[in-house]
């Protein structure tokens, strides 16, 4: 194999890795919103995990985090819990970069 042939190897190898990692770092993100609203509804435990799944799972009906948002917004209007949809997108925000750390961590 070339030398090109391997950077180009290397390359690819690089971006499956970074793109596995961000998966990974989005996953634990809605689990930790998951959790954050499930707290705000009076979940716990069991039930609190069970809504953190939920909202992990939400993830996976489009691009980027609308699909996510309209989750807990929609789930917390149907409990009358008042909160602002620009607090649900900043605790998100802040849970992104608490997941991001937790992942490269390693934890």
């Amino acid at each position: 194999m070339s030398g090109f042939d391997d950077r180009k190897k290397g390359r690819e190898n690089k971006f499956a890795h970074d793109q596995e990692q961000e998966f990974r770092i989005m996953a634990r993100r809605n689990k930790l919103l998951g959790l954050w609203a499930a707290d705000l509804l009076g979940k716990s435990g069991a039930d609190a995990e069970a809504y953190a799944k939920e909202v992990v799972i939400a993830d996976m009906e489009e691009k980027g985090d609308e699909d996510v948002f309209r989750k807990v917004r929609g789930d917390l209007d149907a409990q009358h819990v008042e909160m602002s949809d620009h607090r649900i997108r900043r605790t998100m925000e802040e849970l992104l970069a608490t997941a991001r750390e937790q992942i490269r961590s390693g934890n």
